[in-house]
Order: structure tokens, then sequence, then C-alpha cells
């Protein structure tokens, strides 16, 4: 019976030490973007300094957010998800043909875009937790099912206009005003800064599952069981449930991400977010979740998503337009950020030993 006591009493300051790792990154990644933005604002100066550049960056990421909130997840249990930026173009097609050739509502594309995501999410949650299945196979197998699924649809662009759908033309263009924030432009003319309703939607998200991770027991587990699986049993976690419950969740932020991704670019098509779920992984990765688990924080997620928006901000703003100059300088980032944490991380427990 002491050798039990003693197993869980170190699985649980394991565990602990996991959340504090959480923190620590969290606190790297805050610096790092605060740096960075900083520093744009002194050598590029201009559009930086203006707060709806920032704003901007909101508005034109909310759905990566979104979608990278629900990547955070599942990364957090030890899992990977790479279908979620197929799942957003199948979103968006669907409720694009929903309201341009079926007249429907707002409120039945929503109800879509929901179903969708946690179909994908259930599927994939139970064949990856209780058929034990590679994550990464699994949900390579929903990508390539939502992109056929999206082109049976149909492959070409559909547009969605306030002619054939006024409800959602209006909710589309909805803004939320920003107080104190605005600018003046060259002709003296006041104009106040905003967010689109998508920001509004996406920041909920975040809180919602901020919350969820750190305060609730569930999302607790989520740690336990990325940290390590069998210490998780020991500790009585049901490890296949909350694989399972981590995809559903993941699945459902795919589709609320869709449909802002939807509402921002009032369209449906094939060619929407490619590369999205690598920028979901990526912008996890900056916001200090490790690929390993049990690490991950979703705060970390939004400034993550942050810092990438910013990157390529700062490479287009240097004349540096050309895909492969972005794709260089994020990838360069990306192995920068996991030199630091590795470093960071090996340093902090060689010290505890």
């Amino acid at each position: 019976m002491s050798v039990n006591t003693n197993v869980l009493g170190g699985n649980k300051l394991r565990r602990r030490a996991s959340l504090s790792d959480t923190n620590l990154l969290l606190i790297i990644t805050v610096i790092v973007f605060v740096v960075m933005y900083a520093s744009a604002v002194r050598f590029l100066g201009k559009g930086f300094t203006k707060p709806q550049m920032f704003f901007n960056i909101l508005n034109e990421n909310a759905s990566l957010l979104v979608l990278s909130c629900g990547m955070t997840l599942v990364m957090i249990t030890g899992g990977i998800d790479i279908s979620v930026g197929q799942v957003t173009s199948l979103v968006c097609m669907s409720c694009a043909v929903h309201l341009v050739n079926h007249n429907g509502n707002v409120f039945t594309s929503m109800l879509i875009a929901l179903g969708i995501g946690l179909a994908f999410g259930a599927v994939q949650g139970f064949l990856v937790a209780y058929l034990e299945f590679q994550p990464f196979i699994v949900t390579l197998a929903g990508l390539f099912f939502a992109k056929g699924l999206t082109t049976i649809i149909s492959s070409d662009r559909i547009s969605v206009t306030k002619d054939n759908s006024p409800s959602f033309a209006a909710l589309s263009k909805f803004e939320v005003t920003i107080p104190f924030l605005g600018s003046v432009n060259k002709k003296g003319i006041y104009i106040p800064a905003y967010v689109e309703i998508g920001v509004i939607v996406a920041l909920v998200i975040v809180i919602l599952l901020f919350c969820f991770l750190r305060w609730t027991k569930l999302g607790r587990n989520f740690y336990a069981v990325g940290g390590n699986n069998q210490s998780a049993n020991m500790l009585g976690i049901n490890v296949k449930r909350t694989k399972f419950i981590a995809h559903i969740l993941c699945g459902l932020c795919a589709g609320i991400g869709g449909y802002l991704f939807f509402l921002h670019a009032s369209s449906g098509s094939p060619l929407h977010a490619q590369g999205a779920e690598m920028n979901a992984i990526a912008s996890s990765i900056i916001g200090g979740t490790l690929l390993s688990g049990g690490v991950g924080n979703i705060v970390g997620t939004l400034f993550g998503v942050l810092s990438l928006a910013t990157i390529k901000n700062v490479v287009a703003s240097l004349g540096l337009e050309d895909a492969w100059w972005t794709n260089i300088t994020v990838g360069a980032m990306l192995c920068i950020f996991l030199l630091v944490q590795s470093l960071v991380l090996a340093g902090r427990h060689n010290k505890k030993k």
C-alpha cells in the first residue's frame, strides 16, 4: 500500500511541475510577442503605431484563434488534429450552398457548421481514444475526407451577398466600435477603431477554455493524460474518455472557427483555409504547447496567434511579400521557439534534480 501511495504522490508532483512549466512558457511567449511588436513599432512605425493595425490582426485571425484553441486542447492530451483546415473549408462551402442555393437562414447555417465540427470530432475522437489508432493517421484521413466532400458539394467559389442572404450579409458586416482608440485620417476625419463580431466570439471562447482548463477537474485531467497515460490511470482518470472529449471540443472549435472564417470571407471555396491546420499547430507551439503533451495554455495560444500574424505583417512591411519568405520566417521562428522551450525546460528540470 505504501508503494502505491508513493507512486501517486510522485505523479501529483509531476503534474504540478507540468502546470508550472505551462506558466513559464506562457511568460516567455508573452515577452517575445511584446518585444516583437514593440520592435515593429520602433523600426517600421507607421501602420504598427495605429491601434487599428493591432485590431486588424484579430479581425483577420479570429478563425485561426478558435482553431488553435481546439488544437491546443488535443495537443495537451498528447494528440494532434490536422483535419481542422479542411473542416473549415467544408463548413464554408456547406453554409454558402445552404444560404445561396437552398434559401437557408443564418441560424440553420450555424447549426450546420456546429454539426459538421461535432461529427468530425466525434468520429475521429472515437477512433483515437477507444480504438487506439494514431491521431495523425486518423486526422489525415479526416483531412482527405473533408476535402473530398467540399469538392463534391461544389468545385466553384460561391459568394454570399446581401442579394441572396441579407441577414448573413448584415451579420458579416457587423462591427464593434472600440472607444477612444480611433485615428484621424489625412482629411482630418476621426475614424473609430473596431473589431468584427468574429473577434468577440473568439475571445469569449478563449476565456471559456482558459477557465475550463484552469478550474475544472476535466480540464486538469487533460494535463495529466498528456503528461503520462499510465500515471493518469493510476489516479483514477478515464484516459479514453478524456481523449475523446478533447477531440470533440477540437471538432466543435473547428466548426465555430469555420463559421467565423465564413463570416470574414462571405464565401465558400475548396481553396479556403488551406494550411490553416499548420498555422494552428504553429500558433499552439509558439504559445507554449508541447507536442509531447502535458503542457499548454489557451492564453499562450492567443499570443501565439498574435505572434504568428505579427511575423507575417512584418515580413510584408519589409517588402518581402512572396509566400516563401513568410514560410521561411515562420519556420525559423518555430525552430527558435522549440529550442528556447527545450533549453528552458531542460535547465529547470536539471535544477530540480
